[in-house]
């Protein structure tokens, strides 16, 4: 049994905020907001994701230490929703603004890269060296064990799978937008983190589920390589250049046999709508039939319909015990 603390890091941001808009207008252009990929609205909007996360850590993970919320000047006061539905007992939560976490690299905020951020939150103060790293659109479906996502003698567990490098890079060739510049995907940031790595054979695709991390990697690693931090942080938005850290952490544990991969098809639930109210409720019930599914992936619910986002809410505050 492990019987060392971890600790949950949500990324967090309210799109919807006046103030936060206004600051990506100051920053951005109309190229950037226009793409999806970079700064298109859906990166930012918010309509109560962080509320089901943090519920679902609290219902099938309350053995974590601290839940921390990464955000910009920004609160998603949760308090008398926390009181609500959990009134006797609840995981302490902790609201981490990114001026605390890019100390001594405040000349790259505001940043609206959740790249750029991602590279940052190992620099949390009081982070556990083992910690659970989350975006706001994902929840526990069911529940987990700290060995789960670590091993008693604290390795880390990756859900993902070793994948060729070969196929990426020809998609390069590409995946271009139609202004002609390129395109900045998942697997491209996890391919910039092989090179970076000088692997380049393969590469350990990662999903979108839950990451288990060591803050001590991420110490050693940028105290060797500062540079690298200061180039990954540096654009406010995302760009096709930057790495994914987390994938520099899993595939360099992973090539010192630090890190086990386990098979993510059995334990993630994924959902990207496509406006077709029959598409997801065939979806969500396949979904209802795999209660041993320990993820769960809501990607840009705020992009469908009214009807279609009402059941994918109704479905995900059932799987986690809200109703």
């Amino acid at each position: 049994m492990i019987n060392y603390p971890i600790d949950a890091v949500i990324t967090w941001v309210d799109g919807e905020d006046p103030k936060h808009k206004a600051k990506r207008m100051e920053y951005g252009n109309d190229n950037m907001f226009k793409a999806e990929d970079i700064a298109g609205d859906t990166r930012f909007t918010s309509i109560g994701e962080i509320f089901y996360c943090v519920a679902s850590l609290n219902r099938y993970a309350p053995w974590l230490n601290k839940i921390y919320i990464v955000t910009d000047e920004q609160n998603p006061m949760l308090d008398d929703f926390i009181v609500k539905h959990f009134p006797d007992k609840h995981i302490p939560i902790e609201i981490v603004d990114h001026k605390t976490i890019f100390k001594g690299y405040e000349e790259h905020l505001p940043t609206f890269n959740s790249i750029s951020i991602e590279s940052m939150t190992w620099r949390i103060p009081g982070l556990c060296e083992h910690y659970i790293e989350f975006n706001d659109d994902l929840i526990l479906a069911a529940p987990v064990t700290p060995e789960d996502f670590f091993t008693p003698d604290g390795k880390v567990i990756c859900y993902g799978k070793k994948s060729n490098s070969f196929l990426v890079k020809l998609s390069r060739m590409i995946k271009y937008r139609k202004d002609g510049s390129k395109k900045v995907t998942f697997k491209e940031t996890m391919l910039n983190a092989a090179s970076l790595l000088g692997k380049h054979r393969y590469f350990i695709k990662l999903y979108h589920t839950p990451k288990g991390l060591l803050k001590s990697f991420y110490e050693k690693f940028f105290a060797g390589h500062p540079e690298q931090l200061t180039e990954n942080i540096k654009h406010r938005f995302r760009h096709y250049s930057q790495y994914n850290p987390q994938e520099v952490q899993v595939l360099q544990l992973y090539r010192e046999g630090l890190c086990e991969l386990r098979d993510v098809n059995k334990n993630l639930i994924y959902l990207k709508p496509k406006n077709n109210f029959e598409y997801t409720k065939k979806k969500l019930a396949r979904f209802s039939a795999a209660p041993e599914c320990k993820f769960g992936c809501f990607n840009s619910i705020d992009q469908t319909e009214e009807q279609e986002r009402n059941l994918i809410i109704e479905w995900i505050e059932k799987r986690i015990g809200l109703k």
